[in-house]
């Protein structure tokens, strides 16, 4: 009976022509969100000259491109979770040796130049795989913290000291605060359908391999269930992100990071820092224009690293992931770092 049904199984065939037109349209649609983004503004009569443009054309922009990752990367992780048992995957980047799974999950952060809401579907995917929660944590903040586009950035506007030394304190900051919610045990502030899902993953293709057709499904099931319940918090999160990027007030921000400020304006910088929402690349200008009207270094990069690992719409969108309790463990952990780099750059540079 059972070889019966494995074979009935087996003569299903996989949708490879649906498979390869989606992924045409998928990877289409990522390279016209610029282009989208303009005519919208366009048929608006604005430009992103001003205010009210630019944080429309930001929405326009990012809504479609956090979805299509979202989607993409949730299929993905569903297909994988065919291949690998979550507990395998578990044990691979927890690792025996202490703190190995969070060094994985953090290096793999700085290859992928992703935005903080950009980092949140994969965070999501490595949950459902059922990764340990702070080791991917060490992901979340590194990914959109520390990356070859912010690197390649200090480089050339501060040298490679600079460069060298956010690396080396962007790591530590996301393996250390990784380390530190995993060794809290918040895994019961995780939402419930999170941790159901965990459990329905487990428990998984135990009893038989299942064939590419089922890999496939399995992959548009982890879709439905994971972007059907996230999609709204990712439009309101980055709602409130486009509104905080139209509106940047850098000169305000610049006359509390002086070279002379006091101690406050590092801790200063990373609350004005954290409301707004930003990726690297973006980040990087203001940074420059704010060295240039003569913010201290350390202050500045707190800000940076506040805006990059700790936006408002990040909070907003793992609302719907995590609760209350475990977002507030997290940004204050994060915070703490992120402090500490901050004065650590003021004191040696």
């Amino acid at each position: 009976m059972n070889a019966l049904t494995d074979t009935g199984r087996g003569l299903r065939r996989p949708p490879w022509g649906w498979l390869a037109l989606g992924f045409g349209a998928w990877v289409a649609a990522y390279g016209s969100l610029i282009p989208l983004a303009d005519a919208v503004i366009a048929v608006l009569g604005l430009t992103r000259a001003t205010h009210l443009g630019e944080a429309i054309h930001f929405f326009f922009y990012d809504t479609p491109k956090v979805l299509l990752l979202l989607t993409g990367i949730v299929f993905l992780m569903g297909v994988v979770h065919t291949f690998v048992a979550p507990e395998r995957t578990r044990a691979l980047l927890s690792g025996r040796r202490l703190g190995l799974g969070n060094v994985m999950a953090a290096s793999l952060g700085i290859v992928t130049p992703f935005c903080s809401c950009s980092a949140v579907p994969l965070f999501i995917g490595f949950l459902s795989a059922g990764v340990p929660l702070g080791v991917t944590f060490s992901f979340l903040i590194s990914a959109p913290m520390v990356n070859e586009i912010a690197l390649a950035l200090l480089f050339g506007l501060f040298g490679w000291k600079v460069a060298a030394l956010y690396l080396g304190l962007g790591l530590a900051v996301a393996i250390v605060a990784g380390l530190v919610i995993g060794r809290l045990g918040m895994e019961k502030y995780l939402e419930d359908w999170v941790r159901e899902m965990q459990a329905t993953q487990s428990a998984a293709y135990e009893s038989a391999t299942p064939v590419w057709a089922e890999r496939i499904d399995a992959g548009v099931a982890h879709v439905k269930e994971i972007v059907g319940k996230v999609w709204p918090w990712v439009l309101a999160g980055i709602a409130i992100g486009a509104a905080i990027h139209g509106y940047v007030p850098q000169d305000f921000m610049a006359s509390i990071m002086g070279r002379d400020a006091p101690w406050w304006s590092v801790p200063a910088a990373v609350l004005i820092g954290v409301p707004m929402y930003s990726n690297a690349a973006g980040i990087i200008p203001i940074v420059e224009a704010l060295i240039g009207k003569g913010a201290a270094l350390g202050t500045v990069l707190a800000f940076m690293m506040s805006v990059i690992a700790l936006s408002l719409p990040e909070m907003v969108i793992l609302r719907k992931v995590l609760k209350v309790p475990l977002i507030a463990t997290f940004a204050g952990v994060v915070a703490l770092g992120i402090l500490l780099v901050g004065y650590v750059f003021n004191l040696v540079l």
